[in-house]
């Protein structure tokens, strides 16, 4: 017999399978000899009160054994099978390839950028002298932007596909069975290149193939067919199906649409800083404590506030993470986070941006491309205004609001470093206005977060791509082009490495000829 029940357990038992099987078997009423096995199905921290505890939803095995639950993917061998490009190796490429396995047709991924180990030496040079290389960086390369930015599967995407497929697969190629269970899973940076390595074994184990430092300059269609794809090499491969996974920050592909007079629509994204305090301040506010605990993670924060109408929200929040520069060109300043497994740095880090809409972007209704117009022109001056070599221009919270210059900066994680400046000479002024009002009201949400001892950092400004490539809802192809699968984020249909992936599947599925 099997029951599942809710327990509430002190961070310092959560360890302790024996206290559960203990407050389990008081709250059931029977004997804990009885209580042959344990699953914990959901974990997440109960903050609300001043003790904080873990909810965790267990299944208690009543006089029978349970039996571990294997995953069961079949992969067929596909070398001689009907073959599928999919452009793009991040989340949504690599979950295609794989479903495509599954199907029994063979991928051939194409990704611009190169394999997760030799990407460190672009990312070194990135952070340590300001280079960018426009084909390697946080989000070009194999696992896309979130193999070297965190790592969060957080989602509100249940009703998109199976989530729970998702996690498990990432548990298949190495990664902890916790993930399965935590109410906010999380890998980590300094994990997930491993966990990638071993999905591109499994993709050529089986008869796929990978190309890496390929970029595909031209899609090629014939009567409103898609034929295959030119890489910038000369190189042409045919193909009837083409899975566009290209994530949000692939510009050029989007100008060929433009070029080719395809469709393409400017999709609203959002806009701001990136916030990071000490560590400990959101500790304290969170766990009502002087010092945390060591048996609880450092603390995240999820804070949303409606300004004149817009909102104003945290987002993509890195508890013990560090800020990094997401530039994939020259000229430009983009910044992001990302935590390690043990989210063991000194700062927490948040984007907090505000909500950009059509209509505060002049021609967008009649210039689809008017949004990643304006999404470039911010960060170029924010390029501009830190000086160069990505040093981002930075101000001080208080000051921020205050619109006062920052005589000095605190210590933050931002490696390429920060330049004292005014935010509103890098900000659209409903961005920066919003913020303004935003972050005091913040303040009072959550003690000790509106202090000048954090620091704003800019900009945050890929939150989400500013473009949507339209696809047919039943067959998920291109209205214009059959055989083409506008996918993922960079189309305008995820917003994270799990949507991505189940997006990545679903299009894999909607293959039918």
């Amino acid at each position: 017999m099997q029951r599942e029940i809710e327990l509430g357990i002190l961070p310092e038992k959560i360890a302790d399978e024996t206290h559960i099987v203990q407050q389990g078997a008081a709250q059931l009423n029977i004997a804990p000899a009885r209580i042959k096995g344990v699953k914990i199905r959901k974990r997440s921290i109960d903050a609300r009160g001043r003790q904080v505890v873990f909810r965790i939803r267990v299944i208690f095995y009543i006089d029978e054994t349970p039996t571990p639950e294997i995953l069961n993917v079949q992969y067929a061998n596909v070398a001689d099978a009907p073959h599928v490009v999919i452009i793009g190796a991040g989340p949504a490429g690599l979950f295609a390839a794989l479903r495509c396995l599954e199907r029994g047709l063979r991928p051939i991924l194409v990704e611009r950028g190169k394999n997760v180990q030799e990407r460190r030496r672009d990312l070194a040079a990135l952070n340590k002298s300001g280079i960018v290389n426009p084909d390697s960086n946080y989000c070009f390369g194999e696992g896309g932007a979130g193999t070297y930015s965190d790592g969060k599967l957080y989602t509100r995407s249940n009703k998109r596909g199976d989530v729970q497929r998702v996690l498990q697969i990432l548990v298949a190629h190495g990664a902890t069975e916790d993930i399965l269970v935590d109410a906010r899973p999380h890998i980590g940076t300094n994990k997930l290149p491993h966990i990638i390595q071993a999905i591109r074994h499994t993709i050529l184990e089986y008869g796929g193939e990978i190309h890496f430092n390929s970029r595909v300059v031209t899609i090629t269609e014939a009567f409103g067919r898609a034929t295959g794809v030119t890489l910038a090499s000369g190189e042409h491969i045919e193909a009837n199906h083409i899975i566009l996974a290209t994530g949000h920050s692939a510009r050029d592909l989007f100008e060929l649409f433009h070029r080719n007079c395809w469709l393409a629509e400017p999709k609203p994204f959002a806009l701001g800083v990136r916030i990071e305090h000490p560590q400990e301040i959101i500790d304290q506010a969170q766990y009502h404590c002087a010092v945390r605990s060591e048996h609880l993670p450092p603390a995240y924060y999820s804070l949303v506030e409606q300004v004149d109408g817009r909102g104003v929200f945290s987002f993509c929040m890195c508890p013990g993470g560090v800020i990094a520069p997401c530039a994939t060109d020259k000229g430009e300043v983009v910044v992001n986070g990302w935590s390690p497994s043990k989210r063991n740095n000194p700062y927490a880090n948040s984007g907090t941006v505000v909500q950009v809409n059509l209509e505060d972007v002049p021609h967008a209704a009649r210039y689809p491309f008017a949004l990643l117009d304006f999404q470039h022109e911010v960060e170029e001056r924010a390029y501009v205004v830190g000086g160069g070599n990505l040093v981002a221009p930075a101000q001080r919270m208080v000051d921020f609001v205050q619109g006062k210059l920052s005589d000095s900066l605190p210590a933050n994680s931002y490696k390429p470093g920060t330049k004292s400046a005014l935010l509103s000479e890098v900000l659209p002024p409903f961005v920066h206005d919003a913020l303004q009002k935003a972050l005091p009201l913040f303040g009072k949400k959550m003690k000790g977060y509106y202090t000048n001892e954090a620091i704003l950092v800019g900009v945050e400004s890929r939150t989400s791509s500013p473009i949507r490539i339209p696809r047919d809802k039943d067959t998920l192809q291109h209205p214009q082009i059959k055989g083409l699968y506008p996918c993922g984020e960079g189309a305008g249909y995820a917003g994270g490495i799990v949507s991505a992936a189940i997006d990545g599947m679903n299009c894999a599925d909607a293959i039918t000829d």
